[in-house]
């Protein structure tokens, strides 16, 4: 993605490059290491084939991942963050955090009525 396409507020241009929930997912599967296309077609639940194509193909060319090709039949193609890619990681810890502290709240609410 070319500097001048990415808007003026960060919070925006995080939202951009991560912001649908494929992407998240993805980053959170990567974080533990590099991953097949396979492996990830079976980890993220309820993504297409397409889907899948398409968001790690956006993330490659915003270099937050790292496709590597092995000249074999079939194609073996493996997927790993870049540097920037894993800088994500306070990000995602976050959402994780979030997540389970609202599912406690709620939990207690439903408790309390």
């Amino acid at each position: 993605m070319n500097t001048k396409e990415l808007p003026k507020c960060p919070i925006e241009t995080t939202i951009k490059l991560t912001g649908c929930k494929w992407k998240i997912l993805i980053i959170r599967d990567l974080l533990d290491g590099t991953k097949r296309f396979s492996q990830l077609k079976k980890s993220v639940k309820g993504i297409t084939q397409k889907v899948l194509t398409s968001n790690l193909r956006e993330m490659e060319d915003n270099g937050l991942l790292e496709r590597k090709v092995y000249p074999q039949n079939p194609p073996k193609v493996e997927y790993t963050l870049t540097d920037v890619g894993y800088s994500l990681r306070p990000v995602i810890e976050s959402l994780k955090s979030w997540g389970k502290d609202y599912k406690k709240y709620t939990k207690l609410l439903e408790k309390m009525k």
